[in-house]
């Protein structure tokens, strides 16, 4: 008998192994040990999964993309960056992700360039990446390290940087936080957005007005969810930051980190909670949850969530209202950038991120009804015909005539019939490609919700290909510009050792400010 059940699970594991189909192969790193093994892609029971195996410490295999299809159709937009010509790390035999900085052989410039100004925080959530009690040092870079690198991102060719998220631990905690956004725009950064909580910015207005008049551009506020529950963080609070945002004309990004099993039944509530305010929020930024340190593989299972799963869930959510076939992979974009590269003939933002790291959509609210793009757009069709009209003027064609015809071919991609009521589409676009600032872009904005997934890796769903296309960088006091999943998932080797010989101990930030680093934490009176 048991030898039968013993046959019986070997037929079903070899059945099993005929069903998968490696799509890709990569290199990926031991969730022990960090050693660089090979790893494949497989296609297995419509999903995509990494699996590797460690000499030493075995096979692993996770969920990498819940989609195979999705995979498939977002493959098809995968492009190679510009990468940078002044890598802050000169060497010819780099090895990723351990020579960050950034080496030769990063295929993207700096999109968003992330500053720790400080590892406090006045929250202590359990899936966060780092706070200063458990660092067990305070790490605040002073203004004129955080003007070196700004120098440093400015300084990045061929396109410098110019946009910042100011991150922590918690930002507003610094006192002199206008003071940092004030230097920032005086070396010449358009886009300064604030990654916060919002907690004091509900408190204290006048706090809040002093960011504002400093120069910050948007809020990027952490939003779980719409009910207690799901957001303990600061669901009481939400009504009083958004109110403040109005009242100082800032616009708002909500980002809930999804983790399965917790809030991913709300996300489509939390579309609606977007539109709802869309006087204010700007878009709603969903982040799956990103599994750093050791987790047995059955509570990775429980939490774990990828983009396809999130985006059919939205699907669901709003009785599909916003389909799949909706959304697109990040490098969709880069046709815009041609079509703007060949007009200016200078090089422009890129977005050549891996395909798989993040997706986008936008979505109108007519009425009752949301709208995708998709609906009323052909965008498949526009993106083909921008890639074949940037070819155009590169090879000779006069870039004045390819705008007046860039402008009368956009009526063909649109349907303007099934548009939002009361939006000149062919307009507000061709003011996009052609003026190509940010005046133009809020304005599309402010009629429409973007709603984006970025998915950040950790060591059991590490993808090397991926680090090496990635567009948001963190930068560090050492001069050094580090990839967001080299620097968080690699924490031992890029945030923690740097932030440790800029940080000062707990002991001596407390006797220095005669202050205890507990005074930071938020305590709610009375929660409703």
């Amino acid at each position: 008998m048991v030898q039968g059940a013993r046959v019986r699970a070997l037929v079903e594991a070899v059945l099993e192994k005929k069903e998968e189909k490696i799509v890709d192969t990569t290199i990926s790193v031991c969730p022990e040990c960090n050693a660089l093994i090979p790893a494949d892609l497989i296609e297995k029971d419509g999903k995509i999964y990494i699996r590797k195996k460690c000499p030493k410490h075995g096979e692993f295999t996770d969920l990498y993309f819940g989609s195979a299809e999705m995979y498939y159709r977002f493959k098809e937009y995968a492009h190679d960056g510009k990468g940078i010509s002044t890598p802050n790390v000169k060497t010819s035999s780099y090895m990723c992700p351990y020579s960050c900085g950034l080496c030769p052989g990063h295929l993207s410039h700096t999109a968003l360039a992330n500053i720790v100004v400080t590892n406090r925080c006045n929250l202590h959530c359990w899936y966060c990446f780092f706070y200063a009690e458990r660092a067990g040092y305070v790490y605040e870079p002073s203004l004129e390290q955080i003007r070196k690198m700004v120098k440093i991102l400015r300084a990045q060719r061929p396109v410098p940087g110019n946009a910042i998220q100011l991150t922590g631990g918690e930002p507003t905690l610094r006192e002199d936080l206008p003071d940092i956004i004030r230097m920032m725009k005086e070396e010449g950064i358009d886009f300064v957005m604030l990654n916060t909580n919002g907690i004091r910015l509900a408190k204290d207005f006048e706090y809040f007005k002093k960011v504002k008049e400093a120069g910050v551009s948007t809020l990027y506020l952490s939003f779980d969810g719409v009910t207690p529950k799901t957001n303990p963080k600061n669901y009481w609070e939400i009504p009083d930051i958004l109110n403040n945002a109005r009242k100082l004309g800032v616009g708002v990004v909500l980002v809930p980190t999804v983790i399965k099993t917790i809030n991913d039944h709300e996300l489509g509530d939390m579309v609606r909670f977007g539109f709802k305010n869309a006087d204010v929020v700007r878009a709603v930024n969903f982040q799956p949850v990103s599994l750093i340190g050791r987790m047995p593989k059955k509570q990775r299972e429980k939490f774990r969530i990828t983009i396809p799963d999130c985006i059919k869930k939205i699907e669901e959510q709003t009785d599909g209202q916003i389909p799949e076939d909706a959304w697109f992979p990040v490098p969709a974009a880069v046709p815009v950038t041609h079509i703007i590269e060949a007009i200016t003939q200078r090089p422009q933002y890129e977005l050549s991120t891996h395909f798989v790291c993040g997706a986008g959509t936008y979505v109108f609210k007519d009425g009752d009804r949301m709208i995708p793009i998709t609906d009323f757009v052909d965008v498949n069709g526009l993106l083909n015909y921008l890639e074949e009209m940037a070819e155009k003027i590169k090879s000779g064609q006069n870039k004045y005539i390819s705008a007046l015809k860039l402008l009368f071919k956009f009526g063909s991609f649109i349907n303007q019939k099934k548009a939002p009521t009361g939006m000149n589409v062919k307009r507000m676009l061709f003011k996009i490609f052609v003026k190509h600032d940010y005046s133009s872009v809020g304005e599309w904005h402010q009629k429409s919700l973007f709603l984006g997934m970025m998915h950040f890796q950790d060591k059991y769903n590490y993808d090397v290909e991926r680090v090496r296309r990635c567009c948001i960088h963190y930068l560090m006091p050492d001069g050094r510009i580090i990839p967001f999943c080299a620097f968080n998932v690699f924490s031992e080797i890029y945030r923690d050792t740097v932030q440790r010989r800029y940080g000062i101990p707990i002991e001596e930030w407390e006797r220095r400010t005669g202050r205890k680093l507990s005074d930071d934490l938020y305590r709610r009176v009375e929660p409703q």
